[in-house]
């Protein structure tokens, strides 16, 4: 049979049966959509989160911790305010380092104000620590290594918090309480903002010297290191050498010092939003196979209906084949046709989820064309055999058929 006559007939006997063939293309549009959807937004939502992870510092920023993972955590003589010095001086690969102790949900005040005390993270670190996050200043300066070694008292805002704490934005100077220990505001980062969240600011940080922190938490623990190294093929040489030193430092420590680079840690959070985008899009892939289900089932009732008329086609010279193929024909057709609607329909769906979620949908060509092909082959493989039941008929067995 020419593929002319071939796509005539496919379009005619699809036409004769609308209804029909619009809820069975329902099904499969609906599988496609979905497919389409969940990719789109998932690899989306993959690069915003990356994309935000990134502003947070350096591409060669490192840290150096004790093995949470082994339920280990750090004590007075994990690390040294000392160590950062020697570590800076033995190792060529790194360029930057700060100490961090850090306190979760530290109640912050303005003075004699009635309103409630903000709680926010308090990180105590040293001004290398810049260098390793993003912390583009709106007003004022970072405190200096004057400052740490003098114990100052003076506290640099996240923008957010300062924002919460003076509505005015007149916070530069100014003393705030640091669970009810009085401090100078030198500094406010710019506010930021992220996709994933909309416009509210991701956390409230207070950044001050680690030796105030350390007083005003009666600790000498030092959490974390956080570094730069000079380049970012020194990352793993720099994350090596810290461990070594640490090592050498602190022979009789229980503990085991673990060391992840920025991109380690991008890494990770690739494959498992990898992972889950995979784990949804083989649950929507279900949907298309129902509708593959639904294609199978309507060809084999076109089967029975039209016995008769394959009956005919035989008598006048049709061969197997000829019958094989326009029934796959119109089931692959079917199918292609489902999918056109499913990819209009996913895409709208993704732009519309990802306009709300204030990120971009990321529909590649190559998804679309995995869409269509997936379509074929479900037509193709659920059309198969009502296709091949109806070549399987003699000639004169389905001229008899009532």
């Amino acid at each position: 049979m020419k593929a002319a006559d071939l796509i005539r007939l496919t379009g005619e006997n699809l036409l004769a049966h609308r209804l029909r063939a619009i809820l069975t293309t329902l099904g499969i549009a609906i599988g496609i959509a979905a497919v389409i959807a969940v990719v789109a937004i998932g690899q989306g939502g993959e690069a915003v989160l990356l994309s935000e992870i990134e502003k947070l510092g350096s591409s060669r920023s490192f840290n150096i911790s004790v093995d949470w993972m082994r339920g280990e955590a750090p004590t007075v003589d994990t690390f040294k305010l000392e160590d950062v010095a020697i570590i800076k001086e033995l190792s060529p690969a790194v360029d930057k380092l700060a100490p961090v102790t850090s306190g979760m949900m530290i109640a912050i005040r303005r003075p004699q104000s009635q309103a409630k005390p903000v709680l926010s993270q308090l990180i105590g670190t040293t001004p290398d620590l810049t260098a390793v996050m993003n912390l583009p200043l709106a007003s004022g300066r970072f405190f200096s290594q004057a400052d740490v070694a003098a114990h100052s008292r003076v506290v640099v805002l996240d923008g957010a918090l300062a924002e919460m704490l003076f509505p005015k934005g007149d916070a530069l100077g100014k003393k705030v309480f640091i669970q009810d220990v009085p401090a100078t505001v030198i500094g406010v980062t710019e506010k930021q903002t992220s996709q994933l969240l909309g416009a509210m600011s991701m956390n409230r940080y207070a950044f001050a010297p680690i030796t105030f922190v350390q007083e005003l938490l009666n600790t000498r623990v030092i959490h974390e290191l956080d570094g730069v190294a000079v380049t970012d093929e020194a990352v793993p040489q720099a994350i090596a050498d810290c461990i070594k030193i640490l090592e050498k430092r602190h022979p009789g420590t229980s503990v085991h010092y673990t060391g992840m680079s920025m991109k380690e840690g991008l890494a990770l959070i690739e494959k498992a939003t990898g992972v889950m985008t995979l784990i949804i899009g083989a649950v929507a892939a279900i949907a298309l196979l129902v509708g593959g289900v639904g294609v199978m089932n309507i060809m084999l009732v076109a089967v029975t209906e039209r016995t008769r008329e394959i009956g005919l086609l035989m008598a006048v010279g049709a061969r197997r084949r000829d019958i094989l193929q326009q029934f796959l024909a119109e089931a692959v057709a079917l199918c292609l046709v489902g999918g056109f609607f499913g990819v209009l329909l996913g895409a709208g769906g993704a732009w519309a989820i990802a306009h709300f979620a204030k990120w971009p949908p990321l529909i590649s060509v190559w998804t679309v064309l995995l869409a269509f092909g997936f379509a074929s082959f479900v037509g193709l493989v659920f059309g198969l055999y009502p296709a091949s039941r109806a070549a399987s008929f003699s000639p004169a067995e389905a001229l008899r058929y009532h």
